[in-house]
């Protein structure tokens, strides 16, 4: 019987909101699943393309980016850049044969540490059920020709 599979998720979360909320859940001991490994950055807006690509190129099975809500920015306007960025990216890796739902844009505020924890726990049996990353595997033949 093969092993189940469990998906390495990375997330972007902005400083003041999302990862705030992402805070508060753990402060709060809310269980959310493992799979989610969380980098800050001070804005949403900050997520450029390369990071969403390198990040699958580097194996991960699923992206969340996760930013204040429209409006509440701290930054004025960088999430509705990444709200226009996120979609072009979708499009492109789905041109590399790559489901494009491996790349979930969200708004989370601080104090949305239940919809958070939440969220995680849907997107980790989203991207179950996706299954691997296809670059994984891609990546571990090139591994083990250089190997051989």
């Amino acid at each position: 019987m093969p092993e189940e599979f469990d998906p390495y998720i990375l997330g972007i979360f902005c400083n003041w909101c999302s990862y705030a909320g992402a805070d508060a859940a753990g402060t709060s001991r809310m269980q959310r699943p493992a799979n989610l490994r969380i980098i800050r950055v001070m804005c949403s807006g900050r997520v450029d393309a390369t990071f969403v690509l390198k990040a699958l190129a580097n194996g991960a099975d699923g992206i969340l980016i996760c930013g204040c809500f429209p409006g509440d920015c701290h930054y004025v306007e960088g999430n509705y850049k990444t709200e226009r960025k996120i979609p072009i990216v979708q499009k492109l890796i789905s041109q590399f044969g790559i489901n494009p739902n491996r790349v979930k844009l969200q708004w989370i505020s601080a104090s949305d540490s239940v919809e958070l924890t939440e969220l995680v726990k849907e997107y980790v049996e989203e991207i179950r059920e996706l299954g691997p990353n296809p670059m994984k595997k891609e990546k571990r033949e090139k591994w083990e020709k250089e190997k051989s």
